[in-house]
């Protein structure tokens, strides 16, 4: 995947040190950053900042990282967005496969399981992961149909 110009950031209160360690590593690489919130580590409820984090992906056509405290219920908040396809990762394959398989367009870090360091990688290996398509478009396709 080629750098991408920007990436939407959103947290609930839980995920904002991790969210500010991440926008100054982006920043470190020349990613410009469009910060939804949360702006303090003051207790929010998370599901309008993840919609409001998801609408700018859409908007912007971009991606996003999201972050919660353990980023499951940040996860699916997005994925009630139409159009959002988040994944929780926790490790560097499930980041990998995120991207290759699944064409996730935001990535959702638990801040109080996984460090600093852990999550600087796991931003790394989505974004320097192409999709690989074929076989996984019509899964993707799939998901977009409704009940």
């Amino acid at each position: 995947m080629t750098t991408p110009e920007h990436i939407v950031l959103a947290a609930d209160h839980a995920g904002f040190t991790l969210k500010e360690a991440i926008k100054a590593y982006l920043a470190e690489k020349g990613i410009d950053v469009i910060d939804v919130g949360t702006f303090s580590d003051e207790s929010v409820d998370y599901p309008a900042i993840i919609r409001k984090g998801c609408a700018a992906v859409l908007e912007q056509s971009c991606i996003g990282i999201i972050f919660g405290g353990s980023g499951n219920g940040e996860a699916m908040a997005a994925n009630k967005v139409s159009g959002i396809r988040c994944a929780l990762v926790y490790s560097e394959e499930t980041a990998r496969l995120a991207r290759a398989h699944n064409n996730a367009n935001v990535i959702s870090l638990g801040a109080r399981l996984t460090d600093e360091d852990l999550a600087k990688k796991l931003v790394d290996v989505f974004l320097e992961t192409e999709f690989e398509g074929d076989r996984h478009q019509r899964r993707i396709d799939d998901l977009e149909t409704s009940l």
